[in-house]
Formats: structure tokens, sequence, C-alpha cells
């Protein structure tokens, strides 16, 4: 079933939204995660998301536009509201995805990756906010360019040419392994930044 399937179902039997909120909180965690510098935040403002889509369901109207858009800009809007609050710009430091070490790599492949997403950690601090953003929104939610030019305001062109110019900026400062066989988050970004 499709998300706005999905909400309108929502909106009329509570436990529907059981199955809406399994389809879509990793995608907002993960973009959370993206944008804010702890796990507590993260996870107050994830679950302050989905608050809001419980309430927000009963007036969705797939007439309107589709719900996931919807979704991401109440966790966009959440996060921005979120930082003006504590007075920060920080981002999530990218050591903070190194959660245990996964057993799978072998000890070369591992100091190489953990060079690479440390590089790749201090490439991320040269970008533009706005860069780090749709960075997020892209590879954090996986959320596609026409999906994130109407959460933004931007259009499709322009969301291109922010990740193209974004990816090569980390393309020229971070070189990272060919080799890294491993399921530890933050893995698929560093993927796309190498290829």
């Amino acid at each position: 079933m499709n998300l706005d399937k999905l909400a309108v179902a929502a909106a009329r039997d509570r436990q529907v939204f059981g199955q809406l909120y399994d389809a879509l909180y990793s995608r907002i965690y993960n973009y959370i995660r993206y944008r804010c510098d702890d796990p507590a935040s993260a996870d107050d403002l994830t679950a302050q998301t989905f608050e809001k889509l419980l309430g927000a369901v009963q007036t969705y109207d797939p007439g309107r536009g589709p719900f996931e858009p919807y979704v991401f800009a109440v966790a966009r809007n959440l996060v921005s509201s979120h930082h003006r609050r504590q007075g920060l710009r920080a981002w999530l430091p990218w050591e903070a995805f190194q959660r245990q070490s996964d057993p799978g790599p072998q000890p070369e492949e591992a100091v190489l990756l953990r060079e690479a997403e440390s590089a790749l950690l201090e490439a991320l601090k040269e970008l533009k906010p706005q860069q780090r953003d749709l960075l997020g929104l892209k590879y954090g939610s996986g959320l596609s360019n026409p999906q994130i030019a109407a959460l933004t305001g931007l259009s499709e062109g322009n969301v291109a040419v922010i990740l193209h110019r974004a990816v090569e900026a980390l393309r020229a400062r971070v070189t990272l392994p060919l080799s890294t066989e491993t399921s530890r988050p933050g893995r698929t970004e560093a993927e796309h930044v190498g290829k």
C-alpha cells in the first residue's frame, strides 16, 4: 500500500497509523540524524514528527498533494526550529554514525573505512548548510530530486546542480576505499560520494 493510501486509511483507523509509522520511521530518523548532533535530539524530533503527523493525518487530502513531501516538511521544520531554539547550527559529526564495530571487514579495510569517514566528516564541514540539508534529504531519507524540489521550493534543476556540486566537492576532498563490505549506517552515503 502506498503512503497516500496509508495516510487516508490512518485517518479512519488509528491502527493503520502503525503501518504508516513503520513505513516512514527509519527514513525520517536518518534524515534528522543528518541534521542533529546527538541521538537523543534525533529521537525526540522523530517522535515529535510522528506526533504532529498523528494529528495531521486526520486532515490529509490526497488531492492537495502526496503525503511523503508533507512528512519531510514537518521533520525539516521541527529540526530547523530545534536549531533556532538551541542557537545551534551544528551538524551531525560523521563519527556519530559509527556504532559498534562490524566484525565483517578485515582490520585493514576497517582502518581505511575509518580514515575515509574521518576525511568525509572534515569535507562535510566545508559544505554550505543548504548542501548538507539536500544531501541529508537525498541520501539520508532517500527522497528523489523532484520530491526534494517540492519540499524545499527549489527547482529540480537547482536541486540537481546543488547536489552535484556538493558531491563533487566531497569527491575532490575525499578518496574512499574501493572495497567496503559493511552494513554500518553511513555506508550508502560514502558509496554515493565515492562513485
